[in-house]
């Protein structure tokens, strides 16, 4: 038995777990303001809110309830669009896309509602820049944008007028969010919760936004056992950085340690999908997904990062390089009862330099045409060690041993740096194999990488 709290009412629900939210919701629960978009977590039509209680705090995210299962919801609050209205009147969100236009058809507003909705929920700064971040994962197709920016820009004033303290309680008593709000921290804490599973099926789901968008159908029914809020700690030990295999990229960017070692980690994260897809997708599932353009599966492995994998049965543990993860397309060093259950790499020292590189149709919010990462350790102006990676380039993510190689040594300093950058350049040709698909031909992702090179070793690198 499923047990949560939707919008004001508890739910207990024996339906599949499996099922996905977004379904629930319309089909079982009659609430149609949450629309059926893309089911592919692209469109945001269907955001919700997902609210649960994360160290004595309640604390909301804005999810996209076509790849959430219901297994995933336990004990926790959902949040549709029906239960933030007011009876009779629009509340202080919805006027404020009233009053600047910004709406037409209205089959995306409930989704730009909810998202700004989380951004009220938020302990983020009324700030222009934060409330257009909230609705980076909501697509409109009538507006051109700009009188839903401008809806927005009034709402950071609705975070203003909403004060301090917690912000479920300060949304309610300041009448931007109905006056429930302000009991749903207690009644979450008496919810009574499902006890820890006994047995162990045989599919691990994380996020599911891969699993959901490639097997929607097949997913309703699996035999499921649910990773989202398992192993989701992220931790410094003997000079290791360990992450828990559930954890999220929202976890990422949210966690000191992480900002610590890459002071640029936020710009890199605005380039992996969207808000609600980065409260949802889970590291461990980027990994096992093995698309070969997985952003943080790059990203990873120029961090040369290891991999514990355990039997689900909890019984016998082994360890695997990222670098030796992949043995072809979509075909894993790892059994089909085998879970990653922990994930980890040396914090670089230092003196090192660490990129990430990302080209794509649309600069965000898009799958990558080519990715790259590249960690150098530097004494001086000469590279100690280099380790390179790309994707969208072969069909598995590419580790560069060759290029990796030939930098080691080398100094990128006027008036040689840039010949060296071309002779690295020459190399990774010959460690590459793309193909011509609908994100370019083999000769452009052959280019773009290139260039991405040449962003990851040109200035400042060859100017220190």
């Amino acid at each position: 038995m499923i047990q949560f709290i939707l919008n004001d009412k508890t739910i207990a629900t024996d339906l599949p777990a499996g099922m996905v939210l977004l379904d629930f919701i319309r089909y079982h629960q009659h609430l149609t303001g949450t629309k059926i978009g893309c089911r592919e977590g692209d469109c945001g039509a269907c955001t919700i809110l997902v609210g649960e209680i994360t160290g004595g705090e309640l604390q909301y995210e804005s999810m996209t309830s076509c790849l959430l299962p219901l297994g995933n919801v336990q004990g926790k609050h959902i949040v549709t669009i029906e239960g933030i209205n007011f009876p009779g009147q629009l509340n202080p969100i919805q006027q404020a896309m009233a009053d600047c236009g910004a709406t037409q058809c209205g089959f995306c507003t409930p989704g730009f509602v909810m998202s700004l909705a989380g951004f009220c929920l938020s302990d983020k700064k009324p700030t222009y820049e934060n409330a257009i971040a909230a609705i980076d994962g909501n697509i409109c197709r009538c507006t051109g944008y700009k009188s839903i920016e401008k809806a927005a820009k009034k709402t950071t004033e609705i975070v203003e007028y909403r004060g301090g303290g917690d912000p479920a309680i300060a949304a309610a008593k300041s009448k931007i969010l109905p006056e429930y709000f302000a009991q749903i921290k207690t009644q979450l804490s008496q919810l009574e919760t499902a006890p820890p599973a006994t047995r162990y099926p045989p599919l691990a789901v994380g996020g599911g936004t891969d699993l959901y968008v490639q097997k929607h159908d097949e997913m309703t029914h699996a035999d499921i056992q649910f990773m989202f809020d398992k192993m989701n700690s992220i931790i410094e030990e003997d000079g290791k950085c360990i992450l828990g295999p559930s954890v999220t990229v929202t976890d990422l960017k949210n966690s000191p340690l992480i900002n610590r070692i890459f002071p640029d980690f936020q710009r890199y994260a605005k380039l992996v999908s969207s808000t609600p897809i980065r409260n949802m997708a889970t590291i461990a599932g980027n990994f096992v997904n093995a698309s070969p353009i997985g952003d943080f599966t790059i990203f990873f492995l120029a961090l040369d990062a290891s991999l514990s994998l355990t039997l689900s049965e909890g019984e016998g543990t082994r360890t695997v390089s990222l670098r030796n993860f992949y043995k072809g397309y979509k075909q894993l060093d790892k059994k089909p009862n085998e879970i990653i259950s922990k994930i980890w790499f040396e914090i670089p020292g230092k003196d090192f330099y660490f990129n990430f590189e990302k080209v794509s149709k649309r600069t965000h919010l898009d799958i990558a045409s080519v990715n790259s990462a590249c960690l150098l350790t530097m004494n001086g102006d000469t590279i100690e060690k280099a380790s390179v990676s790309a994707g969208g380039v072969g069909p598995v993510p590419v580790y560069l041993q060759k290029t990796s190689a030939y930098l080691k040594g080398k100094t990128l300093r006027e008036p040689q740096g840039d010949k060296i950058i071309d002779a690295a350049i020459e190399i990774m040709k010959t460690e590459i194999s793309p193909i011509s698909d609908a994100r370019g031909s083999k000769e452009y992702k052959t280019l773009l990488l290139g260039q991405l090179i040449k962003a990851h070793l040109g200035p400042p690198i060859n100017t220190k």
